[in-house]
């Protein structure tokens, strides 16, 4: 009777082992670690724009001293946008939400504040602010690569802890479902262009 107890519990630690290593907690904490980095590169893009800003409204101050209301929106809307920090240990979508919607303020205002540049040639000329806008440039196509790194960090990371067995032992151990970026409103519906 003994031996058959042993057997049985042998058998059951057995199967408990090998369930265990099936969960892949390991490579759920590499996959939380790639979305922590990912989001962490996202900031740091979006830090590096923000850090661009204030030379850019200094050089466009010098020639466009009546568009103060453009930039001070500028001002505004960057102060706005360094204002939030998220942590990606546990963010959710109304994180995401919130930053994406300061950020898009920042973005519109800049828009609005390059529009303005356009009356002025000797500003358009300037070396200083065509290297500005060069970088700025580069800025929100390092922005969207780190955005879009992110995505595909957190859709990996997300269909794993749904995968079964992986979606009970991801309870247990805490890991949660992490949020994405959605797309703007009206994202969807191509802007109308007219020559």
């Amino acid at each position: 009777m003994k031996l058959i107890k042993r057997i049985f519990v042998a058998v059951i630690a057995l199967i408990a082992m090998a369930s265990l290593q099936s969960c892949n907690y390991n490579t759920l904490v590499e996959k939380q670690q790639d979305v922590e980095q990912k989001w962490a590169e996202v900031e740091n893009q979006y830090q590096r724009r923000s850090d661009l800003i204030p030379n850019l409204v200094a050089t466009v101050k010098g020639y466009a001293t009546h568009e103060s209301e453009t930039l001070e929106k500028v001002t505004k809307a960057r102060a706005a946008a360094t204002s939030i920090t998220i942590d990606p240990t546990n963010m959710t979508e109304a994180d995401i939400e919130r930053f994406q919607q300061t950020q898009n303020e920042l973005s519109g205002a800049l828009k609005s504040l390059l529009a303005v540049t356009e009356a002025y040639p000797d500003l358009k000329a300037n070396e200083n602010f065509r290297d500005l806008q060069v970088q700025l440039e580069g800025t929100e196509n390092r922005i969207t690569v780190a955005r879009q790194a992110y995505t595909t960090a957190v859709a990996d990371y997300n269909t794993s802890i749904k995968k079964f067995p992986t979606n009970i032992y991801a309870g247990w151990f805490g890991f949660e479902y992490k949020p994405q970026f959605k797309a703007v409103e009206g994202a969807a519906t191509a802007p109308t262009v007219e020559f």
